[in-house]
């Protein structure tokens, strides 16, 4: 059974996860412009591999004995990330899910320092991995950017 702490976190990233995905949905969507066909394919790429993260991580949680958050009642508050505006250009959608992936990226780091101390190494690998995947990205999204 994982940690009261390690617990928490992981139902933090399953929030953020589900918000996420809706976030991308609404970029996919609705981003408009030059970069429309560029920005639609990557949001959905983005939003399949949200999928996968947030699947892996429920499931985990389940596996050790937890309950991952289910409702969107509970993902909205338990979220490290906000809702879109509807408003966004698409740059503001690149730039946001950047910063996205940076608040993700923090919560996943202290679940892995979580884990490491809790002797859990499988989910600290798991949570590295997204890591990984995560730090790519970004560094693609802000190359789009010219950053």
């Amino acid at each position: 059974m994982a940690s009261n702490k390690l617990n928490t976190q992981l139902n933090e990233l399953v929030a953020t996860w589900s918000v996420l995905y809706t976030k991308l949905h609404n970029y996919h969507w609705y981003v408009t412009g030059n970069q429309f066909f560029t920005l639609h394919a990557k949001f959905e790429e983005l939003y399949n591999e949200v999928t996968l993260n947030l699947d892996e991580v429920a499931e985990r949680i389940l596996t050790k004995g937890g309950k991952p958050v289910a409702t969107l009642r509970e993902h909205l508050e338990l979220s490290h990330v906000q809702e879109a505006t509807g408003s966004e250009t698409p740059e503001e959608m690149v730039q946001t899910t950047i910063n996205d992936f940076k608040a993700i990226m923090k919560l996943i780091k202290e679940a892995m320092r979580q884990a490491s101390e809790d002797g859990d190494d499988r989910t600290e690998d798991m949570l590295n991995a997204t890591f990984q995947s995560l730090e790519k990205h970004s560094w693609m999204l802000n190359a789009f950017l010219g950053k």
